[in-house]
């Protein structure tokens, strides 16, 4: 027993308690209705913990990854750092640990067949024009055939009864092309949704990776290997410190029923949709279980699980692209304001005349949904909505730096695209000119540094080459300046001062 993995590590309720300990949650004793829980989440800074819903007295939480600060906290770095911790650990995968079924703390708790009762969850309505109450922070486990691996994805469900959901299932994804192969077959797909696990494991969800085996890649965000067990009514293995699984599976009817409408991350509604439905078999949970609910739509979509979440995932795959697209990528950053996916920003260090329109070229191609890339020099912080707009209002020439393209794949639920599957991009090179960096007009003004230096004389000082007014000021041992303007006057009266082209004072070169 002492070789098991350690089941509070990556636990939620963990989580959640060093969140509270950081003021990055907070904690709702109080008893509060289900309708209320969305109003309360909705835009909130902080995450919430809500210790007694009615009418059960269940425990939920909700905003758990609404904040780079609370992603970067669970990975156990800095909101600067994020991306490249992430980038790291991607490149090092762990293989599971299985761990019989009698030591799982998701199986503390067991309820089959007609036991298992989705209502009984505390499962709210999201947005007003939601279909019905989704289970909106669930990762779906299933098994490729083909392969053998486990394959983990983020997907929603829509409760259509007490062992009933919908699934959607219309973008493109690895379960989606697995559950076709399933339909084709006529064969149900087995499924298991869990709900309640450690932020690690919803970035590998999302994280574009070389094909292996799923529960590698979460091995691989949280830096150890997942305890894994095998369900109830199914062969599939989940991590068996979640909170809560609910195993079942996709009926092969196909995309059949109406699932929807349901607030999408991009912050508008998602319409009806047909989609398959999900049968459950079993759900295991633990003793105290701690379910888990992600922000998604609305108006403050910086604040939502989804979009930070995306942010972290388009970042990676950029990067990814750049270290073969130019020589000095220094920084990415994608606004979670966007949804996480479409405004992505790239600082570089240009070497060479035409780095910037690469790196633009390179956002376009990479496996990142991204509409619009901002390239700016190392000298902005792209994490800075100020120095960004300065960049655009200063170095941009829409004649000469904007980029565009056409026909690109697109994310249909852009409602720009109106119905098209096909999109544009535009890039903004918003670099200084190159070979141009250093000129007069590209330096940021900063208030004077004074350095003492030896006193000399004015005229001795200003034979020692073109000098500033501040040089002057120390190698006059002034402090204030006005004496030193007073001492100019004369050499301005007598002739034989004057300035060169970046305004330096000089004595003029026929009077030396």
């Amino acid at each position: 027993m002492s070789s098991y993995p350690d089941f509070d590590r990556f636990r939620l309720r963990r989580l959640v308690e060093r969140l509270v300990d950081a003021g990055q949650c907070e904690v709702r004793e109080d008893p509060v209705d289900m309708i209320d829980v969305a109003g309360a989440l909705d835009g909130n800074a902080r995450a919430v913990w809500f210790r007694n819903l009615q009418p059960e007295g269940s425990e939920l939480v909700g905003n758990v990854m609404g904040s780079r600060e609370r992603i970067a906290l669970a990975l156990g770095t800095t909101p600067e750092r994020l991306t490249d911790v992430v980038r790291d650990r991607l490149g090092r995968p762990f293989a599971p640990i299985e761990v019989p079924a009698g030591d799982a703390p998701v199986q503390q708790v067991v309820e089959v067949g007609d036991e298992a009762d989705l209502t009984r969850l505390p499962i709210h309505l999201q947005h007003g024009l939601d279909g019905a109450p989704y289970i909106s922070a669930s990762l779906d486990f299933t098994v490729d055939p083909q392969t053998g691996w486990t394959n983990v994805g983020a997907r929603r469900m829509m409760l259509r009864g007490r062992r009933e959901a919908g699934v959607d299932l219309n973008a493109p994804s690895d379960l989606r092309a697995i559950y076709q192969a399933a339909v084709a077959r006529g064969e149900p797909l087995p499924v298991a949704y869990v709900v309640g696990l450690h932020t690690a494991d919803y970035l590998a969800s999302v994280a574009a990776t070389p094909a292996m085996d799923e529960l590698s890649v979460m091995g691989a965000l949280r830096g150890a290997s997942v305890p894994v067990v095998k369900c109830v009514t199914n062969d599939i293995r989940v991590p068996a410190d979640a909170e809560l699984v609910i195993e079942g599976y996709l009926d092969p009817r196909g995309l059949c029923e109406p699932e929807g409408p349901y607030g999408e991350y991009i912050g508008y509604y998602g319409v009806l949709k047909r989609n398959p439905v999900f049968h459950v078999t079993a759900i295991t949970r633990r003793h105290d279980a701690l379910f888990q609910t992600a922000t998604i739509g609305g108006r403050s979509l910086a604040r939502t699980d989804t979009a930070q979440l995306c942010a972290v995932k388009t970042e990676a795959a950029l990067w990814s692209v750049l270290q073969h697209a130019v020589r000095e990528p220094r920084q990415v950053y994608c606004t979670p304001s966007c949804g996480g996916m479409y405004n992505a920003r790239i600082a570089m260090r240009q070497r060479y005349p035409g780095e910037a329109r690469n790196a633009i070229a390179a956002a376009f191609c990479s496996t990142a949904d991204v509409k619009h890339v901002f390239v700016v020099d190392d000298d902005i912080d792209v994490f800075s909505d100020e120095q960004v707009d300065w960049a655009l209002a200063t170095r941009f020439q829409a004649d000469r730096d904007l980029v565009v393209g056409s026909g690109f794949r697109a994310v249909p639920l852009d409602p720009s695209l109106q119905g098209a599957r096909e999109g544009g991009k535009a890039g903004f090179d918003l670099t200084k000119p190159f070979g141009r960096a250093d000129g007069i007009e590209f330096v940021v003004p900063m208030p004077p540094t004074y350095t003492a230096r030896p006193v000399q004389d004015l005229r001795e000082a200003l034979e020692g080459g073109a000098r500033t007014f501040l040089e002057l000021m120390e190698l006059r041992g002034t402090r204030d300046g006005r004496d030193l303007v007073r001492e100019l006057e004369q050499l301005y009266s007598a002739g034989v001062l004057e300035r060169d082209p970046d305004g330096k004072y000089q004595i003029r070169k026929e009077t030396t």
